[in-house]
């Protein structure tokens, strides 16, 4: 059976042309060296070299095996560099997953990042809300995403990377756009655009226990999924919205944010990742934490 080290006793030999340099080399005696040859040659059918006293030259067999030898060492340096690599999270494919707001407010940042530090890694990109981001890391489908929290899993990590005030969203045509500041008071009687709570408990939970501290309840009049939907809503002026003040940066016609007069609860977007996490999603998460610290 021929070994990988046969065939490296055998480049040596080809590259030197010459046994008593080759065995220098390989740190080994001639002898052995020369046997080893002869058991190659053996088992491929084949001459290898033609020997003489003084010199030793390649067969045209020989030399034909040496290109082809060559060939594989050059893909098992390869395979090397690649497994390496790997291993330390540099190659590979990343899904991610994300809630619509953190696309206006850290995700760029941390993705730009990312693909500067490491290229070679394919991005597979995921808008979800929280309750299916959950539901895909247990399945497998992404390997990290951007949540908001809390997540009660304990089989998943969770950081809290940002936290953000929440401010009022009006249409442009509303008599509160006019005002600086709006106070939570004068939404009393307005019309709410939300979302279902399944989809964000924790800023769905905070959004309403603000209205309640302005003495109402909400009157939800459509409920929407993703933020950008109810931007659109609030722009066609079918209600009002209390939104993350990140979402200033979608920047929708028809559509004004204005701060309210009360201190917010502060909105917070989280990472989270199965904890069985590979070195590339362990990569990520450095550079999350690097980007967000900054």
């Amino acid at each position: 059976m021929i070994e990988l080290r046969h065939l490296r006793y055998f480049m040596m030999v080809a590259e030197e042309l010459h046994f008593g340099r080759a065995a220098e080399r390989l740190h080994m005696a001639q002898p052995p060296l020369s046997q080893q040859i002869r058991q190659l040659e053996a088992e491929l059918g084949f001459q290898l070299f033609y020997r003489t006293k003084r010199s030793v030259v390649l067969t045209e067999a020989g030399q034909i095996f040496w290109g082809e030898c060559r060939k594989i060492f050059w893909q098992l340096e390869q395979a090397v560099r690649t497994g390496q690599q790997v291993s330390r999270g540099e190659l590979g494919q990343l899904a991610i997953a994300f809630v619509s707001s953190a696309a206006y407010s850290v995700l760029p940042q941390i993705l730009r990042s990312f693909r500067s530090t490491l290229p070679q890694v394919s991005l597979e990109l995921h808008e979800l809300t929280t309750d299916q981001q959950i539901r895909w890391l247990r399945e497998g489908r992404i390997d990290v995403g951007f949540v908001r929290p809390p997540i009660e899993a304990e089989e998943f990590g969770c950081t809290t990377i940002f936290q953000e005030p929440l401010v009022v969203a009006l249409p442009q045509a509303h008599t509160l756009a006019l005002q600086s500041q709006v106070a939570l008071c004068t939404l009393a009687g307005e019309p709410f655009i939300l979302f279902p709570r399944l989809l964000a408990p924790g800023l769905y939970d905070q959004i309403i226990s603000l209205c309640q501290q302005g003495g109402f309840s909400p009157n939800v009049v459509q409920e929407a999924i993703q933020m950008q939907t109810i931007i659109s809503l609030v722009a066609a002026e079918m209600g009002v919205a209390i939104v993350p003040i990140s979402l200033q940066n979608l920047q929708r016609t028809g559509v004004v944010y204005r701060p309210l007069v009360e201190v917010t609860p502060r909105a917070a977007i989280a990472v989270t990742w199965r904890k069985d996490a590979s070195a590339t999603v362990q990569r990520f998460l450095e550079i999350v934490q690097q980007v967000t610290q900054q």
